[in-house]
């Protein structure tokens, strides 16, 4: 009798086909996920599409079974940096909620999550933010303001905030995500460093140096509350802290540079090297000696660690014109991270000093209502192994001659750390720079 039943079954498909059972697909979702857990993406990814597959003909092609399978080809497939066939998987997946109205149901937050994650690395930040606001707006509806679940969607967000330049709402997210990470883990846990660490590196970016500082000194505060003075979790705040001073005394300007008037002087003449104006304060360099001395007491130690630190402390010295000091320390780096094969910091050179021209989009006046427009200068150059620029020359325009002239003269004034090859410090030439600029709009006659 069950043969019979079994064969008037498999008679009533299509062709003679076999029914698809939820044990069918079960059994190919374990199979995916060892081999997506495993980074496997390439041999996951057959069996993210089959599982799609073999849930549209169990259930149809707009059922919400479909949700979780679409999201997990969406995800595999932006792993193996594959956006645009992501991006589709995901919109089919919030489609199919959607048209459901499923409006604020929670199977929508993945799907979002995932979308504004796609739509960020391929590089379309409008749409990517619309995918994550709304994505972080439900997320509060469900789970109430300061859910810790939220913390994956803030990150991406404030990114393509950042991306798009909105520093105000970048701004308002970095200090919510504190108060969410706060509400949820108290204020001297461990995982509150992260979200502390990311906030300060975007008011490093935005040259906010002594806010960026106090919340480095935070997180030093935490990491000796947890593993002691001197444990490791203190290297990066140390690190951290030191790059504040020296980004604060390197991109200073020129009122900041310029040092008190002397009414005994015979010349109003400037001199900015470093021998003339106001130096490092030597807490930084102080803390990164620390960060090396708690790397070196972790046994074994850790190079890569260990190699990043001392490029910092590099560009410290080189900052304040120690040049013979930096080279020492960059050729000491260097052998660190060759042995974990990370020598990517100093293969190339990195810009520690730059004043940018007053036109320059990070330091101009002008704002929307001025309906400015943006220009650009890109120039080429040497940086001499002393870390010295010359040989500037403008590479590709569309600026005015005195923007062209104004991005020339800042370069020529900025300093860089060497290429260092093989332990050495070298020439490098052929170095590119593009500077973006704002100009009020030009007449045209009618």
């Amino acid at each position: 009798m069950q043969r019979f039943l079994a064969a008037l079954v498999v008679a009533a498909l299509p062709g003679g086909a076999i029914a698809v059972t939820d044990a069918d697909r079960l059994q190919i979702y374990h199979e995916f996920r060892a081999a997506f857990d495993n980074r496997h993406y390439q041999d996951a990814l057959p069996l993210a599409q089959k599982l799609v597959a073999e849930t549209e003909e169990q259930y149809g092609t707009a059922d919400r079974s479909l949700v979780n399978p679409l999201s997990n080809l969406g995800t595999t497939q932006y792993r193996l940096h594959d956006y645009k066939n992501a991006e589709e998987s995901f919109t089919r997946s919030v489609k199919i909620v959607e048209s459901l109205g499923g409006g604020a149901d929670r199977l929508l937050l993945r799907p979002l999550h995932g979308l504004g994650a796609a739509y960020y690395a391929a590089g379309e930040y409008e749409e990517a933010s619309v995918a994550l606001k709304r994505a972080l707006d439900l997320s509060r509806n469900l789970d109430g303001l300061f859910n810790a679940g939220q913390m994956e969607i803030l990150d991406p967000l404030i990114a393509t905030w950042v991306m798009l330049e909105r520093h105000d709402e970048a701004e308002r997210q970095y200090e919510y995500s504190l108060r969410v990470a706060e509400s949820a883990y108290g204020k001297s846990d461990a995982r509150l460093m992260r979200p502390i660490d990311k906030y300060a590196h975007w008011l490093e970016r935005m040259h906010r140096y002594p806010n960026a500082r106090a919340l480095y000194a935070r997180n030093l505060m935490i990491a000796e509350q947890i593993g002691g003075p001197g444990s490791v979790l203190t290297i990066t705040p140390l690190e951290g802290l030191a790059r504040t001073y020296r980004l604060e005394y390197a991109n200073r300007t020129e009122d900041e540079q310029r040092p008190p008037p002397d009414p005994f002087a015979t010349t109003t003449d400037f001199d900015p090297s470093p021998a003339n104006t106001q130096r490092l304060n030597t807490d930084g360099e102080k803390a990164l000696i620390m960060a090396l001395q708690a790397n070196e007491r972790a046994q074994p130690i850790d190079r890569l660690r260990r190699g990043t630190t001392l490029v910092e402390l590099g560009d410290w010295y080189m900052t304040s014109g120690a040049t013979p000091k930096a080279v020492m320390v960059y050729r000491e780096a260097w052998k660190d991270l060759r042995q974990v094969g990370a020598t990517g910091p100093l293969d190339a050179p990195r810009q520690l000093a730059y004043l940018p021209p007053l036109a320059a989009v990070v330091r101009s006046k002008l704002t929307d209502r001025d309906e400015p427009e943006e220009h650009y200068v890109e120039v080429s150059f040497t940086v001499t192994r002393e870390g010295h620029v010359t040989d500037v020359a403008v590479a590709a325009t569309d600026a005015s001659e005195s923007q062209q002239r104004s991005v020339v003269s800042a370069i020529k004034k900025s300093h860089y750390s060497p290429r260092i090859q093989e332990a050495e410090a070298v020439d490098t030439q052929g170095v590119k720079f593009r500077e973006r600029l704002l100009s009020k709009p030009s007449r045209k006659s009618s």
